[in-house]
């Protein structure tokens, strides 16, 4: 059997460098924070969309490394997952150690199937191929890209396809390619340069929490920073449907002041209403999506991150917030 170059059948893929998947432009990293580089070289939300033709079986070829010691990320078990439409079918483990093959049995249908290989272990694909039948690319999809922090990484949900933009992502229809980078999303505006280079369909962004605390910000300073960074992405997607997502609940926040004296409700409010004085002032194709009371606290693993309850509920709300404004703007 002739392994399959991965290349049509990879989602999710913002930008290669060389045989890798990665999440910020490689050639534009000296302007990003080391953080937002550091996390953009994980591999987060890609994966393998494909249909069969008589297929028992898949198998992927990849090679898996062992990322550095990242502070606070839980150890995931290293397994391949395969979904067909809203339905996890089966989980494969997999030794995360070299170059190997896994092996994932599929059903008798023809999908399409989709493969979320194990983030953490930063896999590179390297082939595919079909068992007793064949496989193809699944048809394209309309691009979702969606900017945020570690909740939208996905920190705390138990797999890759339970993370909200994820969740959101198999509601809409779309090809979701997650831009979310832990400890970041601070509105940095070189991201949104970058964002603004990518193809995209529909647009997402979801920052703020970490203008409470990593960052320090003001009211007034998050309030033109989300001005700016929606400038910015505006630049090279002027006319897409554009959902600005406010901070989560974060219960040690809400009335804490940072140390500028901001609390996360006062900073969230100026974010919320930066994207309303936007639409007031003719960007029809922008929504904003309050995320205060998206969560209870019982939703929240650590205080913080969502549990996959939490992902869930995100995910819901914001595909039904798209599918609203698509309709409302054609």
């Amino acid at each position: 059997m002739t392994w399959l170059d991965p290349a049509p059948f990879l989602r999710g893929t913002a930008w290669r460098d060389g045989e890798r998947a990665v999440r910020a432009d490689p050639g534009d990293l000296e302007r990003l924070p080391w953080d937002t580089a550091e996390r953009a070289a994980l591999p987060i939300g890609v994966r393998l969309e494909f249909v069969s033709s008589g297929a028992r079986a898949v198998e992927v070829r990849y090679r898996a490394a062992t990322p550095g010691p990242r502070d606070g990320e839980r150890e995931l078990p290293d397994c391949f997952a395969l979904w067909e439409g809203d339905r996890c079918v089966r989980e494969v483990l997999a030794d995360p150690a070299g170059e190997q093959v896994v092996r994932i049995g599929l059903p008798p249908s023809h999908g399409p199937f989709t493969v979320h290989p194990p983030e953490a272990r930063s896999p590179v694909v390297l082939g595919l191929r079909a068992v007793g039948g064949t496989v193809a690319p699944a048809p394209r999809r309309p691009r979702w890209l969606v900017h945020g922090d570690s909740i939208t990484e996905g920190w705390w949900s138990t797999r890759p396809a339970h993370a909200w933009p994820a969740v959101a992502g198999r509601a809409l229809g779309v090809d979701t390619v997650n831009l979310g980078y832990a400890g970041c999303g601070r509105g940095e505006l070189p991201v949104a340069q970058q964002l603004a280079t990518l193809p995209g369909d529909l647009l997402t962004l979801a920052f703020g929490t970490n203008c409470w605390s990593r960052v320090p910000h003001t009211p007034g300073l998050l309030y033109e920073t989300t001005r700016a960074f929606v400038a910015l992405v505006r630049r090279g997607h002027p006319d897409a449907p554009l959902l600005l997502l406010s901070p989560v609940l974060r219960p040690g926040a809400e009335s804490e002041p940072n140390e500028l004296g901001a609390t996360l409700g006062e900073l969230r409010t100026a974010m919320e209403e930066a994207g309303r004085d936007l639409v007031a002032a003719g960007d029809s194709r922008l929504a904003v999506l309050p995320g205060r009371d998206l969560l209870r606290a019982e939703h929240l693993a650590d205080g913080l991150h969502p549990d996959d309850e939490g992902h869930a509920l995100i995910g819901a709300a914001a595909a039904k917030a798209l599918n609203t404004l698509v309709g409302r703007t054609g």
